[in-house]
């Protein structure tokens, strides 16, 4: 034990004192070796909304309800291929989401999409969800309805069929690598401990050149901070279906599962449909499309010891109970 606890702390100090002659960028890289971009419907102070999607004339709607959010992104994605079985858009990063903004606003939404990265971003070049056509494409598909539940949506399910239509008849995704968890009965359920070992899942199979796509549609939420590392003192959450008994998915959660241990090589796109979703997956560049900022920007207080907890491997998740029973009270806007 003594051993082990040795070495532990020499190979930390040795990591700190490593980081700490690093660039920013060479430390982001060194944090999170995969290119992770997410795409978000709000700030993390805004809710978003469970809309009626038929106003956003998607090509072949799975439902009359959806999160407002994925549906004004697929109909851009739409509008720009006219359906085409490839990758052909070429809109940039901020021409998609402005006009994710301009449709959201045509629909009487007030969100503002963001888009976040490991990696700074020429937001003006073409938005690229699959860099290499040789590689394998994965997704993770969640939609939660909370059935039964008090809070419970009417659109999450048909988020996740309108973006696994996508995903398969434009972007040539393979219907065996996508998981797909809903709480509709027939699929996995989307709990605490499927949706971590779903997103263990998709960081094991995957290699350099791959492309993938995580997709939540649900309830998230705000916890307060337990580690100091939120400016605004709160952890952004996903809401499982049985958070009342297991917990919350804190974004710290999502950093050690999904995020940090994605190899380098892989191009994976996280679309976060949900309230406070803006910085769940904390990630160090930030583009607001709001019609004031023109480009990414650093995040300055970007923490790069969670890097170094990851590595000697004694970052460890508590269950998150207390106060989860209110949670869906006061989170997604429904219309």
């Amino acid at each position: 034990y003594v051993l082990i606890n040795y070495c532990s702390i020499t190979f930390s100090n040795h990591i700190f004192q490593t980081l700490s002659t690093m660039s920013f960028a060479d430390k982001v890289a060194e944090s999170i070796p995969a290119e992770v971009r997410m795409i978000s419907g709000c700030h993390d102070v805004q809710t978003s909304a469970d809309a009626n999607i038929t106003a956003f004339e998607l090509p072949d709607p799975a439902g009359r309800r959806g999160g407002a959010c994925t549906a004004a992104l697929l109909q851009v994605l739409y509008d720009e291929t006219n359906g085409a079985q490839d990758n052909s858009a070429d809109m940039s990063w901020v021409e998609v989401l402005r006009a994710m903004r301009e449709n959201l606003a045509a629909k009487g939404y007030s969100q503002v999409p963001q888009l976040s990265s490991s990696r700074i971003i020429d937001v003006n070049e073409k938005m690229d969800i699959v860099k290499d056509p040789e590689g394998t494409k994965r997704a993770v598909l969640i939609g939660i309805n909370y059935v039964g539940q008090q809070g419970e949506l009417s659109g999450c399910h048909n988020d996740v069929k309108n973006i696994n239509s996508y995903l398969q008849e434009v972007l040539g995704f393979e219907r065996e690598n996508m998981k797909v968890l809903m709480d509709d009965g027939m699929h996995e359920e989307p709990t605490f401990e499927n949706i971590v070992r779903a997103f263990k899942w998709v960081v094991k199979e995957s290699a350099p050149g791959d492309t993938v796509w995580i997709h939540y549609s649900g309830h998230g939420g705000r916890l307060e901070d337990q580690d100091g590392d939120e400016d605004d003192g709160y952890d952004e959450t996903l809401i499982p279906i049985d958070f009342q008994s297991e917990g919350q998915i804190r974004d710290d959660d999502l950093l050690k599962y999904l995020v940090q241990p994605m190899c380098e090589g892989v191009t994976m796109t996280c679309l976060m449909d949900c309230c406070h979703s803006g910085t769940v997956l904390d990630l160090p560049y930030r583009f607001i499309a709001d019609g004031d900022h023109v480009e990414m920007e650093r995040n300055e207080n970007f923490e790069f010891k969670d890097f170094l907890t990851a590595a000697v491997g004694v970052a460890a998740v508590a269950a998150d109970i207390a106060g989860a029973a209110g949670a869906l009270d006061e989170c997604c806007t429904i219309l």
